[in-house]
């Protein structure tokens, strides 16, 4: 195994052109629990650790651009005001040693469906940005994680950035699983409230082969709120709504039985989450949080 380590972006993009093959790793939390377990054995392996470029985040044209190296640990110091629900998925992220090294850069690139970052980027409609020596596109993250442990990254591309706007309103993330920290989810849910445009965006988590977002649940929500002026009267959400919007949200699941938890148990407790997340979410806006 041959290990490189570029001192800038514009070296890791040769290297990546001459070395497809070549395996990138920042925080190592996915691949290094790969290699230590024999499931994989790059030819080479890319440190980009002293790439400064991944490690900065800021304003540009009136949204957030993270770097794919801003740690877990730097969003919830940093950002947790600015990004709610992504910081909120960050502190369930393992134990303080992975989120010190873990990066959402890192969740994008290994694509699981169990992703803790990926349901906040979903609900905010965020895109990632990816190079190589070609040049700089940027790809909806929708259309990004094309299936599980699947993305659309070229051979010769690394990701550089993610951008998404900054919160408008309340979100909320929350997850199941056997324990409170340290776990991969049996299943998650993220919620955005956009009072700007008057809409919700909601997305599932570890329960189909890649995050999922609940159209038909976000459509439904959008027109309660409208038909009940709920956005400017900033009045209680009734328990029919937010019972409806559960099992709609129940129904857009796809999950699977594994061992952490059977297909039936994750759709009931992605409903059970989806009436949580709604509730709290909209007792912030009303409280003007």
């Amino acid at each position: 195994m041959e290990f490189v380590q570029p001192l800038d972006w514009e070296e890791a993009l040769e290297v990546k052109a001459s070395r497809p093959e070549a395996r990138p790793i920042f925080g190592g939390t996915d691949v290094m629990v790969e290699l230590n377990f024999g499931r994989a054995r790059p030819e080479v392996v890319m440190d980009l650790t002293r790439v400064p470029e991944l490690r900065e985040w800021g304003e540009e044209d009136g949204r957030l651009r993270v770097g794919a190296g801003v740690t877990y640990t730097r969003i919830i110091e940093e950002l947790k005001g600015r990004l709610p629900g992504l910081a909120m998925a960050s502190r369930t992220v393992g134990s303080p040693q992975i989120r010190n090294r873990g990066t959402v850069g890192g969740n994008l690139g290994t694509a699981s469906p169990a992703g803790d970052a990926l349901p906040p980027l979903y609900v905010c409609g965020a895109e990632v940005e990816v190079a190589s020596v070609r040049g700089v596109r940027r790809v909806p993250v929708e259309e990004f994680v094309t299936g599980p442990k699947r993305n659309a990254l070229r051979d010769d591309e690394l990701i550089l950035s993610f951008v998404l706007p900054e919160a408008g309103g309340p979100q909320q993330y929350a997850k199941i699983g056997p324990r409170n920290a340290m776990v991969i989810a049996v299943c998650s849910l993220g919620l955005a409230l956009h009072p700007e445009r008057r809409e919700v965006g909601v997305c599932i988590g570890s329960a189909g082969p890649t995050p999922i977002r609940a159209r038909e649940a976000e459509g439904f929500i959008r027109g309660v709120l409208e038909e009940e002026d709920l956005w400017e009267s900033r009045g209680r959400l009734g328990e029919p709504a937010l019972a409806r919007f559960g099992e709609l949200v129940a129904g857009a699941a796809r999950p699977i039985s594994d061992v952490r938890g059977t297909a039936e148990y994750r759709r009931h407790a992605v409903g059970v989450l989806a009436r949580r997340v709604l509730r709290w979410a909209w007792e912030e806006y009303r409280e003007g949080r």
